[in-house]
């Protein structure tokens, strides 16, 4: 520093050089975000304007696209198809992962090694858990048409519930709750054992039952982190396609509809990309809420 720099001088330079190193220091991540999220963003919104071919060649068609999609049935379909499965997954798998963490907050012997057991189905390759549960249900040698058929006879018939389209929705929802639900039970364990015990103490001191103190004390301490469960499952699950396709690939999501006409049948690109961005319309949406209400930046 020269004798005439005021100390502020020296000072707004270090900031500078320290902002400029900060900048050197994410470049390389910030080019990696563009090159695997930015770029394929913005070319599947450029490519759901045109008819693609499968030479590569494209053709522009405006809208078109759009308009076909919105006149397909086969879309609301797996509209609808969608909002089942959200709502039997989130709504099924939060309610499990509670009743787990409130299970698991006890005291009682090995509870260190039940706490584990019950996250090996989130962190099981999906691949070999999707064959075990195609095995239960198999319609010849499944355990399932064994239990009810040959055990209980609760019918004569054996069902293919997989290969059936409207039970296999059911299969496809049961096998979602089934494999993440540890991760909700993960998060409401974490704020179940940071709630003051002397606030379950004062309710039951004035009166209140252990069913009255999960409204009056636990439910308020969780609402947040439940809130938060919620809003991210469904965020995952609007998405969600390896579990669905591996598990039942006659289960009509967006992700599978758009799949299909992507890559099989009569391929159609430019309308697979004209769904991916109505898709990626309502998760921005979803996100910024979550962003916004939730994590209130």
């Amino acid at each position: 520093m020269s004798l005439g720099a005021s100390p502020s001088s020296h000072t707004s330079v270090l900031r500078r050089q320290e902002a400029r190193l900060g900048y050197k220091l994410i470049a390389p991540a910030i080019g990696i975000i563009a090159l695997l999220v930015v770029y394929p963003i913005a070319f599947n919104i450029y490519l759901s304007f045109f008819d693609v071919e499968l030479n590569g060649s494209r053709t522009f068609v405006g809208l078109q696209n759009y308009t076909s999609l919105l006149n397909d049935s086969g879309f609301y379909h797996s509209i609808w198809t969608s909002v089942i499965y959200l709502f039997g997954t989130v709504i099924g798998g939060t309610t499990l992962g509670l009743l787990v963490a409130l299970l698991m907050n006890q005291e009682f012997r090995f509870r260190g090694l039940a706490r584990a057991l019950i996250l090996l189905p989130y962190f099981a390759p999906v691949i070999s858990v999707v064959f075990g549960w195609q095995f239960i249900f198999d319609p010849v040698n499944g355990i399932y048409n064994h239990l009810v058929v040959d055990v209980f006879h609760l019918t004569d018939a054996r069902e293919n519930l997989i290969g059936n389209p409207e039970s296999a929705l059911g299969v496809v929802i049961l096998f979602d709750i089934w494999k993440h639900f540890p991760i909700a039970y993960l998060l409401l364990l974490a704020k179940l054992q940071s709630i003051p015990k002397d606030l379950y103490e004062a309710a039951a001191i004035d009166g209140v039952g252990p069913v009255g103190r999960f409204f009056v004390v636990t439910l308020p301490e969780i609402r947040f982190v439940l809130g938060t469960v919620i809003l991210l499952r469904v965020i995952w699950n609007l998405n969600r396609f390896e579990d669905v396709f591996l598990l039942a690939p006659n289960v009509m999501t967006l992700p599978i509809f758009t799949y299909y006409h992507a890559f099989t049948g009569v391929i159609d690109q430019g309308l697979a990309a004209s769904v991916s961005v109505l898709q990626l319309a309502v998760l921005a949406g979803l996100i910024w809420f979550y962003v916004r209400k939730v994590l209130k930046w």
